[in-house]
């Protein structure tokens, strides 16, 4: 039991700070080397780009959602990762934001392999304060992702009032009374509220869904759910990306849950990352391009009824 490799499933609606936290675990000293398991939700993969610790091993999955048609892919890299065992300490997953934790969770019970060499350490949900409870009357995935959760990170509270943060921290109460709550902004918590905390709770899990360990438990994910990518092998033009970006979230912002991406522009040696949630959208020059690195811009948005045409003329036409 001692020797089996600690898992923490890192999970949490669009948005809400997954990666943040994640690039706070990675940058932090610990002394401790990661292994990271990191799932998309669409064709292009920006999450694994953004993870900032260069001394961790990053596994990109971005055919599909982990919890559904790539769990394979997930038990082929755990079962991969096993056989380098002492090469790292723990292994975190981080999922999409639509994704069940349930179904990944199952993974650690239900194969044999996995279960024989790997233990689930927590699930860790990323809530965001000024959005959850919209998307807990429309995304039955962010419900489950607090139910599952055995830690919840409280996030973006700077966002909120002090009443509105009492109101969801009570919506979350009402749907988990068990997971540790921590009220942060930017993620800024220790790492040992989140890592290592032996909190899974089997038992628990079952009260709550009593077939959890059996075969057969499927998740049906948001068929209006929408992921629209776009890249241009190159760099764009500042002069028309921003007034674009700008312009879209602002008009379509209700429904884009969640934007991101990386652009190269001229004569700039960072890369752009922005990223957003509805019509908040954030951006900045972060990390230089790598020696020989290929230019490319690329852009994520996902969400609802998005005009996936007119999205990737109008990123096209940003081209310098």
């Amino acid at each position: 039991m001692t020797d089996k490799i600690p898992v923490t499933v890192l999970t949490g609606y669009l948005g809400a700070g997954k990666t943040t936290l994640l690039n706070r675990i990675l940058t932090e000293q610990h002394g401790k080397k990661y292994a990271v398991i990191v799932n998309e939700f669409g064709e292009i993969g920006i999450d694994n780009e953004l993870v900032v610790g260069a001394d961790e091993e990053v596994f990109e999955m971005n055919n599909g959602c982990i919890c559904c048609t790539v769990r394979g892919d997930l038990i082929r890299i755990l079962d991969g990762l096993m056989k380098r065992k002492g090469k790292f300490d723990a292994i975190i997953v981080e999922t999409t934001g639509l994704a069940d934790p349930a179904p990944v969770a199952q993974t650690f019970f239900m194969d044999q392999d996995v279960s024989d060499t790997a233990r689930l350490d927590a699930v860790v949900t990323v809530a965001d304060a000024k959005w959850l409870s919209d998307r807990l009357k429309d995304a039955p995935e962010a419900k489950n992702q607090i139910a599952f959760a055995d830690v919840i990170i409280l996030n973006k509270i700077d966002l909120v009032s002090e009443t509105e943060l009492e109101e969801v921290e009570a919506r979350i109460r009402a749907i988990n009374p068990y997971a540790k709550v921590h009220r942060t902004q930017n993620c800024a918590i220790p790492i040992s509220e989140v890592l290592d905390r032996k909190a899974f709770d089997l038992d628990r899990i079952i009260a709550l869904e009593p077939d959890f360990l059996e075969e057969g438990h499927h998740h049906h994910h948001d068929e209006e759910m929408q992921s629209v990518s776009v890249a241009i092998d190159g760099e764009v033009d500042p002069q028309k990306f921003m007034p674009w970006i700008s312009n879209l979230t602002q008009v379509e912002g209700p429904n884009i849950l969640r934007c991101k991406g990386i652009v190269a522009f001229p004569d700039e040696p960072k890369r752009f990352v922005f990223q957003g949630v509805h019509m908040i959208l954030d951006g900045d020059v972060q990390g230089e391009w790598k020696p020989g690195e290929k230019h490319t811009s690329k852009v994520v948005f996902i969400g609802r009824d998005l005009d996936a045409q007119a999205i990737r003329e109008g990123f096209l036409a940003c081209a310098a």
